[in-house]
Formats: structure tokens, sequence, C-alpha cells
């Protein structure tokens, strides 16, 4: 099976699996809990200072999904930049400079 046939049967069953939960809150529920109690021991049991690590942790994967955003479309406007003077200079046939984006 290659990689990509691994994760496509993954990513069936993840969807099976969730199709199939009546109550998606109480099946993620432990995981929540587990996450609550890891700021909590972090923060020696003071649930004031436990909620400003929560906090700072969803606020550091903010940041970290906008970099990425930002990133990702730095790189999407090169490559288009790219390809337009590629094609300005006669090195690209018609087809390839009207296919879309991904995931356009």
């Amino acid at each position: 099976m290659t990689e990509t046939e691994r994760r496509l049967h993954a990513t069936i069953a993840a969807h099976e699996s969730w199709a199939n939960t009546p109550d998606r809150t109480a099946r993620t529920a432990p995981a929540r809990a587990a996450l609550d109690q890891k700021f909590l021991d972090q923060a020696g049991g003071d649930a004031v200072r436990a909620a400003h690590l929560r906090k700072a942790h969803f606020a550091r994967l903010a940041l970290k999904s906008a970099q990425a955003r930002r990133k990702a479309r730095e790189l999407s406007i090169d490559a288009e930049t790219a390809e337009r003077e590629l094609a300005e200079a006669g090195g690209l046939d018609a087809a390839s400079r009207t296919r879309k984006p991904p995931g356009g």
C-alpha cells in the first residue's frame, strides 16, 4: 500500500468513525479534560494562571496559523509571478497558463 493509499484509508476510517458517533461532545470530553488538567498542573493548581496558560497556548496556535497562511500566500504569489514571467518569455503553453491553482 502506498503512503497516499494509507492516508486515504485513514481519512475514510476517521470520517466513518465520526459519522457513527452520536455524541461528539462526549467523545472528546476526556481529551478536553486532560488538556485542562495539563494547564492546571503547569499553573500549580492556580485556576487563574491555568486560564492564562490556556489562552497563551491558543494564541500561539493562532500566531502559527497566521504565519503559515501568510507564507502560503507569499509562495503562491511568487509562483504566479514566476509562471507569468515564464509565459511572457514564451516558456509555457496555453494549457498551463490557464490551469487553476490548488484549491481554486
